[in-house]
């Protein structure tokens, strides 16, 4: 009888799950094991960011997975426009989305559709990797990769796949390259029920993203479900834990908007219409969540072009091989990009009668997927750190309107290359 491979994908976000439902459709079947607990559809119905999903990987992927109708009848929430401003309101480029398809469909929705596709039975919520470590079985002669589990015990796999983000478990059995400071943090606010409480911010948002970009920070939006508008305030600082340097540590939205739109340096001297858009926001995330501290994160990436040698029995997708920050829209694409290549190299595999066999036969393919992702990302690393150095300059907002204009021109001279990323998936 021919071995079945245990494989296990550690982490439950969209590309550890793409890559158990493109198994599953090769006739494998992952063990999916997630920190978190199993969504429940009231928090799945919640705003959450929204992902510009690329035709060359995020739609593409989308097909493959044969969810192409149901991913259709996710979005809607946020359309393709674009507007960029400066401090001062000014508006520098508007455009409708013409020049990528570029759909947006909410990361709580593309995590639903997926759920909605992979079986159940393998799916293990609530599982935290303490450690992850290699055993050499001398009875078969293989390399089986241990996940300790803590009071859950120990699963025994014979490969392992990292895609458990920025801070990866797995990662730390192939390379101790950790993710360094980027430099910028990145406060996320909602406001629900945007027509009918808040007209005049849904007119300045309008009905897909904005950038608001100059000083070094922005002020960036999108549309999404409930009737919401997600705002996110960045802002460029040496200081890595800066929440506690600014004496935010623990505070909530509305306590941080007082230090935001106090600050000349920040937030103070923009337009009335901005800082209202970023004020409303701060109170209502507030309302909505009393006592919760303001979520903002600093950004973190990956050295661009770090590699990793290879390694029996396990290997990386998404942010947990080439973390970068969002500045290209490229996160979550090139993460679901990986899960495919993957899934088509495990699915090469020829039928083996051993672990050992199996192993070997899998290795060259892996490294082969590997080269193939890491060249990719260095790439997409490079033109996000342009963009994030472009967008967080003084005069961030007029450096993306000149991107796009630049894009306008070659499109008209039938000369447009794939669109860089704007920051907004």
């Amino acid at each position: 009888m021919p071995f079945q491979p245990r494989i296990a994908i550690v982490g439950g976000g969209p590309s550890g799950l793409a890559l158990g439902l493109l198994l599953q459709q090769r006739g494998i079947w992952p063990t999916i094991y997630e920190l978190r607990c199993k969504p429940t559809p009231e928090e799945l119905a919640k705003p959450s960011g929204m992902l510009d999903l690329h035709e060359e990987s995020g739609l593409r992927v989308m097909r493959e997975c044969g969810l192409w109708d149901g991913f259709q009848a996710a979005v809607g929430d946020c359309s393709e426009a674009c507007r960029v401003l400066n401090p001062q309101g000014t508006v520098l480029h508007t455009d409708e989305g013409e020049l990528a398809y570029r759909p947006e469909i909410a990361r709580n929705a593309l995590t639903n559709l997926l759920l909605k596709n992979v079986s159940s039975d393998f799916v293990k919520w609530n599982h935290k990797i303490e450690a992850v470590r290699h055993i050499h079985n001398a009875a078969t002669g293989a390399t089986e990769i241990a996940l300790d589990l803590g009071d859950k015990g120990t699963a025994i796999h014979d490969f392992v796949v990292g895609a458990d983000g920025a801070w990866s478990r797995v990662r730390k059995l192939l390379t101790d390259i950790k993710p360094f400071y980027s430099g910028a943090q990145m406060m996320t606010v909602t406001l629900r029920n945007a027509s009918t409480k808040y007209p005049h911010l849904l007119e300045l948002n309008g009905s897909g993203t904005l950038h608001a970009l100059g000083g070094g920070n922005g002020i960036m939006t999108h549309r999404g479900p409930q009737d919401s508008i997600r705002v996110y305030a960045v802002l460029k600082t040496p200081h890595e834990n800066w929440t506690n340097a600014a004496g935010l540590e623990g505070r909530t939205a509305a306590d941080v908007k007082m230090a935001l739109l106090g600050d000349d340096k920040l937030f103070g001297k923009w337009a009335p219409p901005l800082q209202d858009l970023l004020a409303t926001a701060c109170d209502e995330d507030t309302k909505d969540n009393p006592n919760r501290p303001a979520d903002i994160l600093p950004l973190y990436m990956l050295p661009i072009g770090c590699r990793w040698g290879s390694s029996t029995g396990a290997t990386l997708v998404g942010d947990a091989a080439h973390l970068m920050t969002p500045w290209g829209g490229e996160g979550v694409n090139m993460a679901l990009w990986d899960s495919l290549d993957l899934a088509r190299a495990i699915g090469e595999v020829p039928e083996v009668e051993s672990a050992a066999a199996w192993q070997k036969a899998l290795g060259p393919r892996v490294r082969e997927y590997e080269e193939a992702i890491l060249v990719r990302a260095q790439e997409k690393a490079e033109e996000t750190l342009k963009n994030m150095n472009l967008f967080l300059s003084e005069n961030g907002g007029q450096a993306m309107a000149d991107m796009f204009k630049m894009f306008e021109e070659m499109a008209t001279a039938g000369e447009l290359p794939k669109r860089e990323g704007d920051g907004s998936g």
